[in-house]
């Protein structure tokens, strides 16, 4: 059985029918709460279940910042960030709104969660909340475009598929913009499954 509580919402599942309809009963018993059954939607994951398998996206709230930030007309973006991004703590350039630029980071962070594509470009951004800069902000705006072509992906796990465990790691000789330091990372699969 799998529980995950946060704050006052819980969700648990179990491959035994009987295990979850018995911690329901226990639940209400001792909790004032309420049960919608199959859950289809946490903390603003959209969970959609199929025969095949689950995914898990965030296409509405992906909309919902394109919104907030007015960027439902700008033209749709390829890629989250350019490989020579010129992202950099440089003062030279104008300053931004810093209480605009964190809300924009922290809605991109939250994002995160089922779209580990912009987890780079918005990690990368987010280094420089304290002096966010012109170049900085237009960084965002560019994942914000990417997007906005891009607004249904998500993860998938497929219900059947097989238990290997694969990893892949990839390393940039210099590519710390900074201190001129390799950069590496990797990602983990189980099966055709996203765990890491």
């Amino acid at each position: 059985m799998l529980v995950q509580v946060y704050v006052d919402d819980i969700i648990f599942g179990s491959t035994d029918q009987k295990t979850v309809d018995e911690f329901e009963d226990v639940m209400q018993k001792r909790f004032k709460m309420s049960s919608p059954g199959a859950i289809n939607f946490f903390l603003g994951l959209h969970v959609d279940q199929t025969d095949k398998g689950i995914f898990l996206h965030q296409s509405k709230y992906a909309a919902d910042i394109l919104s907030w930030f007015k960027m439902e007309d700008e033209r749709v973006a390829k890629n989250p960030l350019s490989v020579n991004h010129g992202i950099t703590p440089e003062n030279t350039c104008s300053k931004v709104n810093p209480t605009l630029y964190r809300a924009i980071i922290g809605s991109l962070m939250y994002l995160t969660a089922s779209r580990p594509n912009i987890m780079f470009a918005t990690c990368l951004c987010a280094r420089y909340q304290a002096q966010s800069n012109v170049n900085h902000m237009l960084a965002t705006n560019k994942i914000m475009r990417y997007l906005k072509g891009t607004p249904s992906l998500g993860l998938w796990y497929p219900r059947k598929d097989g238990f290997e465990l694969s990893a892949y790691s990839d390393s940039d000789y210099g590519g710390c913009k900074i201190y001129f330091k390799s950069t590496s990372r990797g990602c983990q699969f189980l099966g055709s499954r996203l765990i890491s």
